[in-house]
């Protein structure tokens, strides 16, 4: 599609919004405050059409999502404090300042380099803490991957993939120290240390633990349905069978593709 074509569609786009604003009943009593968690279930929606890497899927999520940003814009033009025009030119000067590398004359060598710069530039835009760009409503094993990545885009990182995991294994052993005396209180703490390590382990090696984990789950919803289908053809329900009869049937389904 053209860019001309592009523009006419997304002018198109802000016309429904209009009309819909206008004469239907329920986009009508629509606030920041409605749209709120509709939004984040388009978001996971999304994330659930990228990890099926269904590009269909993909096209429609984005078009959900985008309907939200432009129904925000909307809001925020009838309440005189800022349209759909002002939040693209804002974006698009965070953009240009961003990246100097492009529109300036600093020189990087890589994407490490543009990171640090990047942190350089937030700071200086007047935030007091690198971390506060870090959603507080973000889930705990997302948000610690971002802060371990905010945290690291300054220089506080480990030299090497050794010295992390071995603050891994030290975490442990501190779990079952406290596993030992049944403090579960303390138990508590020390298994986030465990999890924010093994976090930290994952990105040290590139690996997003949020899609690994993700990933894990799908595989065991899959393996799991396997078990109550294999339970269904026996004349079964799952829970008549005993844990060596799952154990069979989990132990097949890992061989399926």
């Amino acid at each position: 599609m053209k860019r001309s074509q592009q523009l006419s569609a997304f002018e198109r786009l802000l016309d429904i919004m209009d009309e819909l604003r206008e004469q239907c009943p329920w986009d009508r009593k629509q606030t920041f405050e409605s749209l709120r968690h509709l939004t984040i279930e388009e978001t996971y929606e999304l994330g659930d059409a990228i990890l099926d890497n269904d590009l269909q899927e993909i096209k429609k999520e984005l078009g959900d999502l985008l309907l939200h940003i432009v129904f925000y814009a909307k809001i925020g033009s009838e309440q005189n404090a800022f349209d759909i025009g002002e939040v693209a030119n804002e974006i698009c000067d965070k953009l240009i300042n961003r990246h100097p590398h492009i529109y300036g004359d600093t020189k990087v060598d890589d994407a490490d380099q543009v990171i640090k710069n990047w942190e350089s530039i937030k700071l200086k835009e007047g935030r007091n803490s690198v971390l506060e760009g870090v959603p507080k409503s973000l889930p705990a094993l997302v948000k610690a991957f971002r802060i371990q990545e905010k945290a690291a885009g300054v220089g506080f990182e480990w030299d090497n993939a050794e010295d992390v995991l071995d603050k891994v294994k030290e975490e442990i052993t501190e779990f079952n120290q406290e596993y030992e005396d049944q403090n579960l209180d303390k138990m508590e703490d020390e298994f986030g240390d465990v999890l924010f390590s093994l976090i930290n382990y994952a990105r040290y090696l590139n690996i997003n633990p949020e899609l690994a984990l993700e990933r894990t789950n799908k595989k065991f919803i899959k393996r799991f349905k396997y078990i109550e289908e294999s339970a269904k053809n026996e004349g079964k329900i799952i829970n008549e069978l005993t844990l060596d009869q799952m154990e069979v049937f989990w132990n097949k389904a890992k061989k399926i593709p």
